[in-house]
């Protein structure tokens, strides 16, 4: 909080207008968990800053961010929004990041290049294991961050209740800069404790400052203190106060506060109310005195020395404009026309400056240290990327980790025209959004999307379609299954066709038998007496090979042993294509003798989840056919547990979904292929009838 209120600012700005302050803009990111509030959030900033007449509505979908299609549709950020505004002479950057698990990869990479964040929950202890996900992030990541307790109008437990319950979520002690004042168990206001003063909510205006009341003395003077107590375990001189029973000044409280706060020692906590405009001037304040500036954030990036740096936060391609590089200037400043080098070295010309303001832009000339920009037709710089105008380059600066797709689906296409198109289109789509993959699959012959969840490729597919114009369909992902032989057999194939002329003469026997396991596939022969001539076996191995594409089953054959034993040829009609022939004719009539059984391929799974939710997830895996191995606290993640499993593969299908139901949104897994299961009875006889019919 600032020490004195000063003139409210009200004029707005993009990123492009000059500073009166002198001092660069910072940018801060909204983050939090799903619903949270943090889009209504950053409508009442703009609006209090005068960016607009009145906050717009995320329900009536009028807010000036989640403005896509796809975000109105679903009611849920799906995107960043970013917004610039003017206050008290200082400009801010606001990045709104979804809050959905499935879409927090836009976030995470953004936050990189941010000064700090503020966290939006509401004052619940059901929000602690999503809480946990952002803070941590934010914790390892070193960056600076608050907690903006939302919707405190709505809240009917006590803060002094609230604050504990949400601890676990943190490394760092929540610190309550605030508490409210109740009407007849209704938060009407807040206590400031730094500044000792109270305010009145007044729906989309400043507060009222006014006396605090007597009945609340006590209880200010205890917050207040427990608030000093915490600031003092990393400042000698004032624990050195409160022990000598001395009132610290109220500058090196403030003091404090922006020092503990930049270097990521506490994790301040503020009060309020996004959809009726409360507790945001409060906000204002407190990140126009504390937030850092970008020099510190160059320091933590390690790029404080560079003449030119800025990181990549985000690829957008728009219809009108092509592609688009959001990007952070960390040092120095960058022009229209300038010559940008990127993480591959390839120099390119920047067509155009942007400043940004949810799906709107303004062109600009020149963009400073500080500033949020969008850089027109970078084509070699990607997400992620540190750029520089220096000729000998940068170093790059580590990103956030890409996380793992947790659900795949098949693209198909409903005009086989569209091909070309929509290989452009799914590079466009992957490199806006690097939590995608594509996947084209050998074995199954489907090209796969992969992603963070339902909603994530859902929304994909809706992007391919309006973005890029190209019309797909889902497909369920084809489970790659394998088929083997249970006994041995001994076989004779023969080829033999006579056309006039030259004809075709092979004949070979074989002795097929299986191998444990994950053997493989093994050809031997114990040819004697040049019965087939040797330079004809290699071609038998190639006819063996050929039908083990498809067995009896129609799957793939594996872990078969085959020995060439015997055979004939002919001196003028042999041939390599004859014993091929032979080989593929003696593999189709023994195979169906050997007992053929279907396989499938069976994940080493991990599943991270609060350790609340370990009991359910237990239940869940034998439901799902899987085999339960053991289950471990998560390192580095207190009241967390990963269950390992072995679960197939055709089991997997929606597992991220059930999990995400039973964690409230948070619980992961990772799966790696494993081993091949037999796979009997009625499941397999569906598998063939569904092979089957697919193959019509």
């Amino acid at each position: 909080m600032g020490q004195s209120d000063g003139p409210r600012g009200t004029s707005p700005t993009g990123a492009g207008s000059g500073q009166s302050s002198g001092r660069s803009t910072r940018c801060i990111a909204l983050i939090g968990p799903f619903l949270s509030g943090k889009t209504s959030l950053l409508e009442s900033i703009i609006a209090r800053t005068g960016g607009v007449v009145r906050p717009g509505s995320v329900a009536e979908k009028t807010s000036v961010g989640d403005a896509s299609p796809e975000a109105r549709a679903h009611g849920m950020s799906v995107a960043l929004n970013i917004a610039d505004v003017s206050f008290l002479g200082d400009t801010f950057t606001f990045i709104d990041c979804p809050g959905s698990i499935e879409f927090q990869y836009e976030g995470a990479e953004a936050l990189t290049a941010c000064d700090a964040a503020v966290v939006v929950s509401e004052p619940d202890p059901k929000r602690v294991p999503a809480l946990q996900v952002i803070l941590k992030q934010l914790e390892d990541r070193g960056i600076p961050h608050l907690l903006f307790l939302n919707k405190i109008d709505a809240c009917e437990t006590p803060i002094r209740e609230i604050i504990p319950a949400l601890q676990p979520a943190s490394t760092k002690p929540l610190v309550l800069r605030q508490i409210p004042i109740w009407e007849n168990g209704v938060a009407t206001g807040f206590i400031d404790l730094a500044l000792e003063r109270a305010f009145l909510f007044r729906k989309n205006a400043p507060s009222e400052m006014v006396e605090i009341r007597a009945s609340d003395l006590d209880h200010e003077k205890e917050a207040r203190f427990h608030m000093l107590e915490q600031l003092a375990d990393y400042d000698d001189a004032l624990m050195e106060k409160l022990l000598s029973d001395l009132a610290p000044e109220k500058e090196l409280v403030f003091s404090d506060l922006s020092r503990e706060f930049e270097d990521g020692l506490i994790c301040p906590v503020l009060l309020g109310s996004a959809q009726n405009g409360n507790g945001i001037l409060r906000l204002l304040k407190a990140l126009r005195h504390e937030a850092p500036f970008v020099t510190a954030t160059a320091k933590r990036l390690k790029v404080e020395n560079a003449k030119s740096a800025a990181y990549v936060m985000k690829t957008l391609y728009t219809g009108h404009g092509g592609k688009l590089s959001i990007v952070r200037i960390l040092t120095g400043d960058l022009a229209d026309g300038a010559s940008v080098t990127g993480g591959d070295a390839n120099e390119e010309r920047v067509a155009g400056v942007f400043s940004l303001k949810g799906e709107e832009t303004q062109k600009r000339q020149m963009a400073h240290a500080g500033d949020t920009v969008a850089l027109g037709r970078l084509d070699h710089v990607r997400t992620g990327d540190t750029i520089t105008t220096e000729k000998v380059g940068i170093v790059q600066i580590g990103g956030a980790d890409i996380p793992e797709p947790v659900l795949a689906s098949g693209i198909g296409l409903k005009d086989r025209k569209d091909e070309v198109k929509l290989s452009s289109a799914l590079a466009k789509l992957i490199e806006e959004d690097p939590s995608l993959v594509i996947e084209h699959n050998a074995e199954t012959h489907q090209v796969l999307l992969k992603g963070q969840g339902e909603m994530h490729l859902r929304v994909s597919f809706e992007r391919l379609q309006r973005k890029y114009g190209v019309v797909v369909e889902r497909q369920k992902r084809h489970v790659p299954y394998k088929e083997t032989i249970r006994k041995p057999t001994e076989i004779r194939g023969r080829h033999k066709k006579q056309s006039g002329g030259h004809g075709q003469f092979g004949d070979v026997v074989l002795s097929i038998r299986p191998q444990t396991r994950g053997a493989g596939f093994a050809f031997n022969d114990t040819i004697t007496g040049g019965v087939v001539p040797k330079q004809f076996i290699p071609s038998v191995e190639i006819g063996v090979s050929d039908y083990m594409k498809h067995g009896p089953l129609g799957f793939p054959v594996v872990d078969i042993a085959v020995t060439l034993t015997d055979g004939s040829f002919h001196t003028v009609d042999s041939s390599d294509m004859a014993f091929r022939q032979a080989g593929r004719l003696a593999m189709s009539e023994g195979m169906p003798k050997c007992q053929p059984v279907l396989l499938e391929p069976v994940m080493a799974v991990e599943i991270s989840v609060p350790s609340e939710a370990t009991a359910r997830v237990n239940g869940m895996i034998p439901q799902r056919r899987g085999q339960i191995l053991g289950f471990d606290s998560r390192k580095g993640w207190p009241g967390w547990d990963v269950v390992s499993a072995h679960i197939p593969e055709a089991e997997i299908e929606d597992l991220i979904v059930e999990l995400r139901s039973a964690t409230s949104g948070v619980g992961t897994y990772t799966a790696r292929f494993d081993h091949l299961a037999e796979l009997t009875g009625r499941l397999a006889d569906q598998v063939l009838v569904s092979h089957g019919e697919a193959a019509e």
